[in-house]
């Protein structure tokens, strides 16, 4: 009888020397993830802010209603949070039809510019689309979304 008491006793220890093993890798592991994350430096997140505002440096007021041949003037700001020096240039389009640009513009990282910008419509119309582009480093395509503005232009 004892051979059959030694049985159950001889499973419950190499259970417990099992598990003891898991748990001391699974520390060893965790400590091994830890000291990783430590040790890795934090990869910055690169983007470019573009914005435009009213003559007053806010979001509000932009022109409505404007005349024909009408200088028409906002707030335009780039900032550079891209982790290198970046040259943006900006175009001016309504619909779809290229009236002004601005630029170039070089930016040092985290380094802000804002300006009153300018386009003129040479023809009358209901909700003419001001599509303001923000190009970097010489590329053909955007490197954003382009900003909008809606405008009824008047003789």
């Amino acid at each position: 009888m004892s051979s059959s008491q030694s049985g159950p006793a001889v499973v419950r220890h190499i259970r417990e020397k099992a598990l003891s093993i898991i748990l001391v890798v699974a520390i060893l592991g965790a400590l091994g993830m830890l000291g990783y994350i430590i040790a890795t430096p934090k990869e910055e997140e690169r983007f470019t802010e573009f914005y435009i505002l009213g003559l007053e440096g806010k979001a509000t007021d932009y022109p409505e209603e404007v005349r024909v041949s009408q200088d028409v003037k906002v707030m335009a700001g780039i900032m550079n949070y891209e982790g290198e020096v970046v040259s943006y240039r900006i175009e001016i389009k309504i619909d779809g039809v290229k009236n002004n640009g601005v630029g170039p513009v070089v930016l040092s990282n985290e380094q802000r510019w804002q300006e009153i910008v300018s386009f003129t419509p040479d023809k009358p119309g209901d909700n003419e689309k001001v599509e303001f582009m923000l190009y970097k480093n010489e590329e053909a395509e955007p490197c954003l979304e382009p900003l909008h503005l809606w405008i009824k232009v008047t003789e």
